[in-house]
């Protein structure tokens, strides 16, 4: 039985696609499709030579352009700040005299406890604040 070598290279799409789907590692997926383009190429007529070439730089070539822009959308990717992460940097009314020792602030429509970052620092009622960090349940302001 003489099988035709674009079918051999289907067999290997399909062989590097079966990682891809346990592993859930895109590069099999870019070696597959190397896979199918060595398919084409033998389908077309053209020897073993540039198969293997054609599986080569469409394999590589999606590898280094590919990856890259996948790794950049993943990692550049904003983190949804939820919490007391998503008070931070917010501003603040001064309800009651907010100093080193404390006072209090509404905050997200609710009313904190709070704290000066500055020891030496005060906010009268009425001042607008910028939340810097939540400690336990005090808003640390400036």
């Amino acid at each position: 039985m003489d099988i035709d070598a674009w079918i051999w290279w289907l067999i290997g799409a399909v062989g590097l696609g079966i990682p891809l789907v346990l592993t859930a590692m895109p590069e099999f997926g870019m070696f597959a499709v190397g896979a199918v383009a060595g398919a084409v190429t033998a389908a077309l007529g053209f020897g073993i030579v540039a198969q293997v070439l054609v599986f080569v730089v469409v394999s590589v070539a999606l590898v280094a352009v590919v990856r890259p822009i996948a790794a950049r959308h993943r990692d550049g990717r904003p983190g949804l700040a939820t919490g007391v992460d998503a008070l931070k940097g917010r501003q603040a009314m001064v309800l009651e005299r907010v100093d080193g020792n404390g006072g209090r602030i509404k905050l997200a429509g609710e009313v904190w406890s709070a704290r000066a970052l500055d020891s030496g620092q005060s906010f009268e009622p009425g001042a607008q604040v910028d939340v810097v960090d939540i400690d336990g349940a005090t808003a640390v302001v400036m």
